[in-house]
């Protein structure tokens, strides 16, 4: 009987184990732990693009937050997730120019970030640890950023999953906005694997500086040139993580062996649907800005961001923006900007000076315009898009347009693209020219764009109408009582 005195001892451990390791399997992905042969249950959860979910934030004075808006600082929430609930969740505002221009208009429709372990060490929505909910601003279709990243899906380009989310503040009907994952470790394992690189999302601190750095181009050797980027890091670097990617630039500014610091395939890919839909708050753009830049051995790729703006609609901060569809909808794919910026922007001028690159840029054009437009994929998806989120649209009480116009604009979202997929053809065909100096010396060589309003996706204007409707809900949640 004495070599069995721990027979007991051992079967309670054994029975401990078990039931550790069953909370495990059942709590696991809530915990943060994902199965290594699935996708992870945050992307099988909200992620799930084919329904609208509902979204409720529990709050104490939902007017103080929206007062102080502007100021994006933290404030502790309860969440609520298709009924499930999570606490002491992290809320702020979120945006650039879009949050300066609600506050500034008297609105209070913000696009919003949730940070689940702001206040919680380890919280986490089944292993992702923040996402954002986007407002739409001037995008009446509510249809661009998420046909955008559909379209990087599509070409195969690492983007962030979003769906459509009905919200609600303390049970108050606020309105429908678009979840989008925020890149950072959860984004970056899913996307490169559980070994993966740095993320950094480069930033200009004013328009008025050169912002070199953020245009990617190599300064000299020392870190503290590339500020816009380093501090913009979304993990902690080191002074070797601050040299590899250095020299990655340092290679790129050479032109020469561009593949030792370049994912040039997924670079190309990338630049196809960005400047399909003709995005100017961009790398490629004004701004120079608005993508996230990963790195991992050396090598950088360029990440989509932001795409409220795109199809045309970007105007902030250029002296003479351009408002013409026809200029808009046949702009040439082979310079995409002015050459004073395109020779600013190394990432996308380098590659094209190399043939191959070039010749595969085209390519890719080939395959969007062929395998997406013209098989009609983006018309389903974008029309199936539509019906699911239209008796939500017809019932947001924040919504910057009349339901009128969210149809107005879907219409003209989907012509946009159309005629822009003929265009490019044309382009890639050789019938219509593919560079600024050469529509200049063609100028009557492009699709017929007649009937074609640019403003109907959103505009300024929808702003000023939507000021009483969007404080009459304000007013409704401020007297409304944030569960217990």
């Amino acid at each position: 009987m004495v070599r069995h005195k721990y027979v007991d001892g051992i079967c309670i451990g054994a029975a401990l184990l078990a039931a550790l390791l069953t909370v495990v399997f059942m709590f696991g992905e809530r915990l943060g732990i994902s199965r290594a042969d699935s996708l992870p249950g945050y992307a099988l959860r909200l992620f799930d693009d084919s329904r609208v979910h509902v979204i409720d934030i529990q709050i104490e004075n939902w007017g103080e937050f929206i007062e102080n808006a502007e100021k994006e600082e933290y404030v502790a929430c309860t969440v609520e997730i298709d009924g499930e609930r999570f606490h002491q969740v992290g809320l702020r505002a979120k945006g650039n120019n879009s949050l300066r221009l609600t506050k500034e208009y008297g609105l209070c429709r913000y696009s919003l970030k949730l940070e689940f372990d702001q206040y919680v060490d380890g919280g986490n929505y089944y292993g992702l640890d923040k996402f954002s909910l986007d407002a739409s601003f001037q995008d009446n279709s509510y249809l661009k950023t998420y046909m955008v990243y559909d379209m990087m899906e599509f070409m195969e380009v690492p983007a962030p999953l979003c769906s459509y989310v009905w919200v609600t503040v303390n049970g108050e009907a606020w309105g429908l906005f678009l979840a989008v994952e925020e890149p950072e470790e959860a984004f970056s394992r899913r996307n490169f694997g559980r070994s993966y690189g740095k993320l950094y999302k480069p930033d200009y601190r004013s328009l008025q500086e050169e912002n070199a750095d953020v245009a990617l181009k190599y300064i000299d050797d020392d870190p503290e040139s590339y500020l816009n980027i380093f501090e913009n890091a979304k993990f902690k670097i080191s002074e070797e993580d601050e040299r590899r990617l250095i020299e990655s630039l340092r290679i790129l500014s050479t032109g020469e062996e561009l593949e030792r610091a370049v994912n040039v395939d997924q670079t190309l890919r990338y630049f196809t649907v960005q400047v399909f839909v003709m995005n100017w708050d961009s790398y490629v753009g004004h701004t120079g800005h608005n993508y996230f830049l990963y790195e991992e051995e050396g090598v950088l790729s360029i990440l989509p961001w932001d795409y409220n703006l795109a199809f045309g609609t970007y105007a902030l901060g250029m002296s003479e923006p351009i408002k013409d569809p026809w200029i808009l909808i046949n702009y040439p794919i082979n310079t995409p900007a002015e050459g004073e910026i395109m020779l600013n922007r190394p990432l996308y001028h380098n590659l094209m000076k190399n043939e191959d690159y070039f010749a595969l840029y085209h390519e890719y054009f080939y395959r969007l315009i062929e395998e997406y437009f013209e098989s009609g994929l983006f018309q389903t998806r974008l029309r199936q898009t539509e019906r699911m989120i239209a008796l939500y649209v017809q019932e947001d009480p924040t919504a910057f347009c009349s339901y009128e116009d969210h149809q107005l604009a879907v219409e003209t979202l989907e012509r946009i693209c159309l005629l822009r997929t003929q265009s490019i053809r044309g382009q890639l065909q050789g019938q219509i020219p593919s560079t600024i100096l050469g529509q200049q010396e063609q100028p009557d060589v492009k699709i017929d764009t007649a009937g074609v309003r640019i403003e109907h996706l959103g505009d300024f204007e929808d702003l000023e109408s939507a000021w009483k409707r969007q404080n009459t809900a304000l007013e409704r949640v401020m007297f409304s009582t944030a569960p217990e």
